[in-house]
C-alpha cells in the first residue's frame, strides 16, 4: 500500500510540475490536460467559482493579462494525501513577475488546497481553491504574509 502512495504522490507531482511549466510558460492549451472536465474552482479573484477546464482558464487568462512574458509561479510547501483515485494537497503558491507597466512583482502567497481524481489512469485536477487571509476588522486582504 505504502508503495502505491508512493506512486501516486509522484504522478501528482509531475502534474504539478506541468501546470507550473505551463503557467510560467503562459500557455492556457498546456493548462488544460491537467484539469478534469467538470473542474470546480475557488479563484483569489471574482467571481465566487468557475466550473469546467474553459472557466479555470479564464482565470488564468485574467492574471496573464497583467504580465509579460515569462512569469514566475512556484508552489511552496505542499503536502499531498492519496487514496484509492481521489487525493488532495495543500501549501501556498506564489505567481510574480514583470507587470505590463514595466515594474517588477514579486507577488503575494496564497494559500493553496488542489482536490485530484485519478481518471482513466492520470491525476487531475477536480477542484482547487486559492485564498488571502482577511483582516476582520478592516474587511481588507492580509497580502504580506510569507511561508
Amino acid at each position: 500500500m505504502a508503495t502505491q502512495h508512493a506512486a501516486d504522490e509522484a504522478d501528482i507531482r509531475r502534474q504539478l510540475d506541468k501546470l507550473i511549466e505551463a503557467i510560467r510558460a503562459m500557455d492556457l492549451e498546456g493548462l488544460k490536460p491537467i484539469y478534469a472536465s467538470g473542474i470546480v474552482s475557488f479563484d483569489v479573484g471574482p467571481p465566487l467559482q468557475r466550473v469546467g477546464v474553459e472557466g479555470k482558464c479564464l482565470n488564468w487568462e485574467e492574471a496573464f493579462t497583467v504580465f509579460q512574458p515569462p512569469i514566475g509561479f512556484e508552489i511552496r510547501d505542499l503536502t499531498i494525501t492519496s487514496g484509492g483515485d481521489v487525493a488532495f494537497g495543500h501549501g501556498f503558491n506564489r505567481l510574480s513577475g514583470t507587470l505590463k507597466n514595466g515594474s517588477m512583482s514579486s507577488g503575494v502567497w496564497v494559500r493553496a488546497t488542489f482536490c485530484f481524481r485519478k481518471i482513466d489512469g492520470e491525476w487531475l485536477i477536480a477542484h482547487d481553491h486559492a485564498s488571502v487571509p482577511l483582516d476582520f476588522a478592516s474587511g481588507r486582504a492580509v497580502l504580506t504574509l510569507e511561508p
